[in-house]
């Protein structure tokens, strides 16, 4: 199993290089447009699982049981997923500082003729607003990732809890 801390530290340095170079990013605290519409089930390697599970365990026992339920009953609406994790009410994830490659990852990363999936922010790449910023590689974190070893879906890691 390969440790996270390399590829996190790279994908907080690309992070922090576009937002220091574009103050207006929409990415920041009080935005969960994404945390709201998932595409998918979200898939964890075992370090990424590892990871997030230390933070739930640190998380009071009564959130812990709020958010189990949640991940045993997700079902897929109208626009994605509601992630699971994300107080909805505040509009924030309780685990953020332990959260996966996906969410370190998304509206900073692009995959190759794939284009972006954040509408805000693919709404100023096509008014050409965005046109100096270098995007991070999504396909090499991905290749990253794929040496960590099999990506399950999180109900089944949350199966594995006691």
């Amino acid at each position: 199993m390969t440790t996270l801390a390399p590829l996190h530290r790279a994908i907080d340095d690309r992070v922090a290089r576009i937002r220091q170079s574009q103050t207006e990013w929409p990415c920041a605290k009080g935005c969960d447009r994404c945390c709201r519409s998932l595409a998918d089930l979200p898939r964890l390697t075992p370090s990424e699982w590892t990871l997030l599970k230390s933070g739930l365990e640190a998380l009071p026992p009564a959130t812990q049981s709020t958010l189990r339920e949640r991940v045993r009953t997700m079902t897929r609406g109208t626009a994605g997923y509601v992630c699971p994790l994300l107080d909805t009410d505040l509009g924030i994830c309780p685990v953020y500082a332990q959260r996966p490659v996906a969410c370190r990852t998304y509206g900073y990363y692009v995959e190759r003729d794939k284009g972006l999936y954040c509408e805000t922010i693919q709404a100023r790449v096509d008014g050409g607003d965005l046109d100096d910023v270098i995007w991070g590689n999504q396909a090499a974190v991905e290749g990253q990732l794929k040496a960590d070893g099999e990506a399950l879906p999180l109900p089944v890691w949350f199966d594995t809890l006691g």
